[in-house]
Formats: C-alpha cells, structure tokens, sequence
C-alpha cells in the first residue's frame, strides 16, 4: 500500500510517503500494459502495410494504396498533440488513474474495430475513410496514454529506484511493438495464401481489446498516485483551488521546462523511429537507389524483432545504472554515441552484409535504449505535481509529431531525392546534438523528489532514517 500518513510512534513520519513493492508491481503492471497496447498496434500495422494496402484501397492504383497507407500512418502523429491537449490537462484535474483507464480502452477499441472493416471490394471509399477514423482514435488517445503512464510510474515510484520502475514502461513498449511484429510476420507462415489474405491478417487488430480490457482492471483497482491525492488535499485545504494548472500558465511559466523535455524526446524518439519505422524501407528499397545492397523483407523483419527482444531484457538494468549513477551520464553516452557512430551505422547497414547489417541494428538499438531506460523517470521531473501530466503530455506530443514520427517520410524522401546513403546519419546526428544540448543545463534529478511531490521511499524504516538523517 502507499501512504502518507501524519508522523507517530514507530509509524511512517510525517510528510513522507512509502510505496511497499507489491504496490509498485501493480502500478508498473497497469502503465506498462496501455504501452504494450499502443506498441503492438503500431507493430501490426508497420508490418501488415503491404495487406492492408491491398484489402484497403483500388487494386489498381499502387501509388494511391501507398499514400493511403501512410496517410493513415502520419495521421495519428497529427492528432496526437490534440490529445495531448485535452487529456493532459484532464489528467491534472480529474486525476491520473481516470484519464488512463479511458486512454487505454479507446486505443483498444480503436484497433479492434481496425480488424472489422470489411474490404474496399465490399464497400468501397468507405473501406479507407473507416480506416482513417480508427487511426484517429488510436491517435488521439495516445497523445494521453504515454505522458500519463510516464506520471503514473513515477509518482508511485521510491525516489531511489524511479529509474528501475520507470524503465519497465519502456519494456511495454519493446514488448509491444516487438509482439505484434512478430505476430505480423508468424501469420502469414502458419496459415494459407488465401486465408492470410482475408481473415488471418485481422486476428492481431482483435487481440488489441483484451489486451485493453487487462489495462482498465489493473488501472481501476490502484489507488490515485500519492502525489495527486497530496495535491488534491492541498487544494482543499485552499478553499477548492483547481488542482490542474491552466494552459496558459503552462505556456507562460514552465515554457523552458516544456523546451527541455521537447529536445530529450527529439534525441530519444528520432532513433526510435528510425529503428522502428524507417530502417525496414531502408534496408529493403533505399538502399539499392544509393549503391548499397538490400537484403530480403523477410531476413530484415527477424534481425529488427530479434534487436527488440534483446532490448527488453536489458533496459531494466540501465534504469537501474540510471539510479546508481545518474540520469545525465546515461543520457550523455546515448547522445555522444549517436552523433559519433551514426556514420559508421549507416555505412554497414548498407553493405549487404546479413551479420553486419545485424550489428548495426544492434547498435542502434543500444544507443537507443540508453535514451528509453533513462527518459521515463527523467521528463517527469522536469514539471511539478500540478501540472505535470499536462506539461508532459503538450510537450512530448508535439515534438514526437513534428520530428520523430515525420523520419519515415523525411528520410525517404531525402534519400530517394537525393540519391545519397548517409541523410539518416545525418538526422541521427542531429538528434543526438539536440539532446546533448539540453543535458548541457539539465539538472540532475536520480534520487531527488520530484517537484512539488513528499519524499517516497520503499519502506516504513528507510523513511525514519531519511528523517533523522535531515535533523
């Protein structure tokens, strides 16, 4: 149980507040659950492009199906900041666990209806406009989903092992995309020609509703964060003040914290999708255009899920460095090693060659990680209690929009105008000077309370010791 409880003989001193681990576990379990929703479906459709083109869009315009396809991609990243608009602020003012019980049943919802749209053959324009309002509500309530179970972790979690419980959220979100890749790819292999192509490709859209319906049980059997019901007691206390911060003082006070977080995601979330979402085109189509050698769909599909799989065991264990160490000097080798090792990356990834082309991934996937282990526990620092579900959830969502979920559509386009390999190289490096810059002035935040929040520990002992320790 977490609590905060007023000092007494051998009870839990005052203004501290103690989080026992099978609390944790659960409210580990139900962020990371939305996470593995959101992911697998971005999985799904990443690898089922080629079929839902097909069952989608007229069969007999390619280019229109293709375009089709990454409309209903890039429009989720549009409305996205949307989202974030209105369920950021939500979440400050009607609590955290509400907003994402909502969050994560309209995601699922969302895909589960993706799987029931008859095809274009059967009704026609309607088969992609129905597609684009799934993706729509995907989109929208993922500008709520991530920013939300960022705060959720972290204001449960023991201010010395926020980086161990906070890196579990990205777990969720390897676990999901890498899962529905998987089951993308496994599909077609195990089934007919032509039930693959009919009915076997939606059976990944159905698994999306159970997967929502776990999240909303484990979501609605926690308790609100021990900081919001501080916040909300507080607010009390002030004859009813609203507890959430407005918009306004959000833009017009915490800008340079918004700044901050908004240049974190750039450096975290291009690698992410250039692993996820670019490198697949890059290796199989680009790089032929620009000298290099392709290697087959099939060969390029397993090396990526096989760099997912392994990243999952391991950010656990650099969120843990994370609360040893420090968030900066994670974050300082994640944008160091990006911006010294996107050339050589890009120079083996379009060689051809089967095991270096796996190295390269892999390297991408390690610097990446550095990044996804560190950021959970990092952004939410950067913002006090009252507004920081909505300070998160603005400043992620636009910046993921603007430039991490456009590096699909930039690379390719640069690269195919061009002709020339290394662009993705270059906008890695980018990527990694915008972080570096941000960590230049970045406070140091591994073990410290977050702003506006009780110091949180793990047990009744360590929170007495924590007060003798300040007299």
């Amino acid at each position: 149980m977490t609590q905060t409880e007023s000092g007494d003989a051998g009870g839990v001193p005052d203004g501290v507040t103690v989080t026992d681990t099978g609390t944790m576990k659960r409210a580990v379990g139900a962020a990371a659950v939305g996470n593995i929703t959101e992911w697998f479906d971005f999985g799904v459709y990443a690898y089922l492009a080629t079929t839902i083109e097909e069952n989608f869009f007229p069969p007999d315009n390619p280019t229109l199906a293709q375009i089709g396809v990454f409309a209903g991609f890039a429009v989720s990243f549009l409305v996205r900041p949307l989202g974030g608009l209105f369920f950021g602020p939500l979440g400050d003012r009607i609590g955290r666990t509400r907003v994402l019980s909502i969050t994560v049943i309209m995601m699922a919802v969302g895909t589960f209806l993706l799987g029931f749209i008859p095809p274009y053959e059967s009704i026609g324009i309607w088969a992609p406009i129905l597609l684009v309002l799934c993706r729509v509500v995907q989109g929208f309530s993922t500008g709520g989903e991530y920013a939300g179970a960022m705060t959720f972790i972290a204001e449960y979690s023991p201010d010395r092992r926020r980086g161990f419980f906070g890196s579990f959220l990205e777990c969720g979100t390897f676990i999901g995309y890498a899962l529905g890749a998987t089951v993308a790819t496994v599909i077609p292999l195990v089934s007919t020609e032509e039930f693959a192509s009919t009915w076997a490709w939606r059976i990944p859209f159905f698994i999306a509703l159970p997967l929502g319906i776990v999240g909303v049980y484990l979501r609605v059997k926690l308790e609100e964060t021990p900081s919001f019901q501080t916040l909300l007691s507080e607010s009390e206390e002030r004859e009813g003040q609203q507890a959430g911060a407005g918009l306004k003082e959000l833009f017009g006070t915490y800008w340079p914290a918004m700044l901050a977080a908004g240049g974190l995601v750039v450096a975290w979330n291009i690698p992410n999708y250039m692993l996820t979402s670019y490198m697949p085109t890059y290796l199989e189509d680009n790089v032929s255009v620009v000298g290099g050698t392709p290697i087959d769909s099939t060969t390029s599909q397993w090396l990526q899920i096989a760099v997912l799989w392994v990243a999952v065991f391991i950010i656990p264990f650099l969120g843990r460095l994370s609360d040893r160490v420090g968030r900066k000097p994670v974050l300082w080798a994640g944008s160091i090693g990006t911006v010294a090792l996107a050339f050589p990356m890009i120079l083996v990834l379009k060689s051809g060659s089967v095991p270096l082309v796996g190295v390269g991934l892999a390297v991408m996937g390690l610097l990446l990680i550095l990044f996804s282990a560190t950021c959970p526990s990092t952004l939410p620092a950067l913002f006090p209690t009252e507004i920081r579900y909505g300070g998160l959830a603005i400043s992620f969502n636009i910046f993921v929009s603007a430039f991490a979920g456009t590096t699909s559509l930039i690379m390719t386009a640069v690269v195919l105008g061009t002709g020339w390999a290394y662009w993705p190289a270059v906008y890695l490096v980018f990527a990694g000077l915008v972080g570096a810059a941000v960590l230049l002035k970045l406070r140091e935040t591994a073990g410290q309370p977050l702003p506006g929040s009780n110091p949180a520990v793990s047990t009744e002992q360590e929170a007495r010791e924590l007060v003798a320790s300040r007299r």
